[in-house]
């Protein structure tokens, strides 16, 4: 039993060798002094960042991802937690039929679904713009916000609303003074999913974006195609650190304002 348990402890460490050995090395290697970007490193240098932030392309791309990853996610999580207490807290003809609807993006491969928004923008003679763009990451995250707010309101005792609405509460006043802070977690990590999902998602944007339009990864993408430079090392380091940051940054934030609650609900 002990040897079984060694044998899976080794080959957990190899996997996840395997898995994040190729991000560490691109790390390591964004700060290295040469030029061709490679091993042996000859150096600790920052040059490849200060290029970043003179390179006009990837300073574009950055906040063309920034915007793009922001309004997915406010729009996702909000038709998202709608969509989510429509199913848990009300029935209606044709709940199972939407409820699958709404998941089956998440469902299909990313490839397929990017193939027949675009087959079915050509059939309605649509260009291709940032705002079709912004319809294509919000039909391919909404599923994430669903199934994580869903999780959380189908725990939450639907006795606590109704015990709001018996004391004079309306209820557009219960789901924001009672649900919604219950359900908050959920509605954050939601909104997490959706702009990590948005803003490093490749696969979908190759098919939607307009001419003229990048992404970070798109960006890296294209620089890819003519040479291996290390502005790309640095750039994968920039995009892991800030995916990376933020869901901890959240995290953060989510309990100290839990924290200062708990602290007002006792003082009162």
């Amino acid at each position: 039993m002990t040897n079984g348990w060694s044998l899976i402890r080794i080959a957990t460490i190899l996997v996840y060798l395997f898995l994040f050995a190729p991000v560490a090395v691109v790390i390591l290697l964004a700060f290295n002094a040469n030029q061709f970007g490679s091993f042996p490193i000859e150096g600790f240098s920052l040059r490849w960042f200060d290029s970043l932030l003179h390179n006009d392309a990837i300073v574009r791309a950055f906040k063309t991802s920034l915007l793009l990853g922001i309004l997915t996610s406010a729009i996702s999580t909000t038709i998202g937690t709608m969509a989510a207490v429509a199913m848990v807290r009300y029935d209606f003809p044709g709940k199972k039929a939407i409820s699958s609807l709404l998941i089956a993006p998440i469902l299909i491969p990313e490839v397929v679904l990017a193939v027949a928004l675009l087959l079915f923008l050509q059939f309605l003679a649509l260009p291709k713009s940032f705002g079709l763009l912004l319809m294509g990451h919000v039909v391919f995250t909404l599923p994430f916000v669903l199934l994580v707010v869903q999780a959380r309101l189908v725990s939450i005792r639907r006795d606590v609303e109704e015990a709001a609405m018996s004391l004079g509460a309306t209820p557009i006043q219960t789901f924001f003074e009672i649900t919604l802070p219950l359900m908050l977690p959920a509605v954050m990590a939601g909104m997490l999913f959706s702009f990590t999902i948005s803003f490093d998602d490749i696969t979908g944007t190759l098919f939607w974006k307009p001419g003229g339009v990048e992404t970070v990864p798109t960006q890296i993408f294209a620089m890819l195609r003519n040479s291996i430079s290390p502005e790309i090392n640095a750039l994968g380091a920039v995009m892991v650190i800030f995916t990376v940051a933020m869901p901890l940054v959240a995290t953060a934030i989510a309990r100290r304002v839990s924290a200062a609650r708990i602290k007002a609900s006792k003082a009162k």
